[in-house]
């Protein structure tokens, strides 16, 4: 909106600023931020109040976990808020990335309020269907997924490049929509399964946003990527203000989330979140980049699948408890610790993310 404003001034004076995907950025952080400040504590509270008991506790999870029960869950609204609001304001409306990205964070952000509203009203961790929430992922991943289809050029749109390789990219045609659908609700759940302890998920979340705000940025700029020699995908720079958006409303929402958490974020959060990693690293053609610097992210969910295809096979079990971090716990991690280290974990994979752009 700000930018359409300084288009028809002629970016007269100061407004020139708003020409640079860089200055956006930073003011969508800080607007971000500063909802989710300014509205964050009505927010818990009418959720307190709406909620009654909150978010329940497993019987059979960490017995450190039950000192949490009562605390509302649902905080992803003040993420999700933070950062339309801000993206609305600071964003290129016109550029259809950006809508296709708001696409998949509003639409898993709704299935995962859905999900929260079963599990509070009902008192049951058992929330919405896991098959008929995988199938409504999957249907809005793979609308989105045509829909960057359309906007791209080339063969670059159906296209699948490699880190580490010069110039290699192979086209898969239709099974793109397949593959990629795939990317965005395997990032939406994995993301999920990582929302386990009090800001576990949204510290990497945010370093992934800052990570794939560089790489956006690059990789929308023929001059950057011709230098790397990485795709160039026109439009995709504009994705660096909605990472800048994220990082804004992930700090805000962070202040409330540290241990002890004043509100949980929920599946409301972590869907939504996770689904608009999955859905730029689609767009900017750094899929297998994603599973990289979210290694954490498909830890957490590997970890589930191992324990389940174990215990179904076996009858044993491989973990003490899963996600891997419950295991941790089980071993007598204090939650900090889990929390502290994994985040390390995050940031040090985000560098090996980043590496892949100069490592050719």
């Amino acid at each position: 909106m700000l930018l359409w404003i300084a288009e028809l001034s002629g970016y007269a004076g100061g407004l020139n600023l708003f020409r640079y995907i860089t200055f956006r950025t930073l003011g969508a952080t800080v607007t971000a931020l500063g909802f989710v400040f300014l509205f964050g504590p009505a927010i818990i509270y009418s959720l307190r109040l709406k909620q009654g008991k909150g978010q329940p506790i497993r019987a059979d999870g960490p017995q450190t976990h039950l000192a949490k029960k009562g605390t509302p869950t649902m905080g992803g609204l003040m993420i999700l808020f933070g950062l339309i609001a801000s993206t609305l304001l600071w964003g290129n409306l016109r550029n259809g990335y950006v809508w296709v990205v708001l696409l998949v964070t509003v639409g898993f952000g709704l299935i995962g309020f859905y999900d929260d509203y079963l599990k509070v009203t009902k008192q049951s961790h058992k929330g919405f269907s896991g098959k008929a929430r995988l199938g409504l992922e999957m249907f809005i991943a793979g609308v989105a997924c045509y829909a960057l289809t359309r906007l791209g050029n080339g063969p670059t749109p159906t296209s699948l490049a490699l880190p580490f390789v010069n110039g290699f990219v192979m086209n898969l045609g239709w099974f793109f929509l397949i593959f990629g659908a795939f990317v965005i609700t395997a990032a939406g759940n994995a993301v999920n399964l990582t929302d386990g302890l009090d800001g576990l998920a949204i510290v990497p979340v945010m370093i992934a946003s800052g990570t794939f705000a560089l790489i956006s940025y690059l990789v929308g700029n023929a001059i950057y990527s011709a230098y790397l020699g990485v795709n160039f995908v026109p439009g995709t720079g504009e994705l660096t203000v909605l990472c800048g958006a994220v990082i804004g409303a992930g700090i805000g929402f962070l202040w409330f989330n540290a241990p002890p958490a004043a509100i949980f974020m929920g599946d409301t959060g972590s869907l939504a979140l996770g689904g608009m990693l999955g859905a730029i690293a689609v767009a900017i053609k750094h899929e297998v980049v994603l599973g990289i610097v979210g290694g954490l992210f498909v830890m957490e969910a590997l970890s589930v699948i191992v324990q389940v295809a174990s215990f179904k096979m076996t009858g044993k079990r491989v973990f003490r408890m899963a996600p891997i971090h419950h295991h941790f716990e089980a071993k007598g991690w204090a939650e900090p610790q889990v929390v502290i280290r994994f985040w390390i974990i995050a940031f040090v994979l985000a560098m090996v993310g980043l590496a892949t752009l100069k490592v050719r």
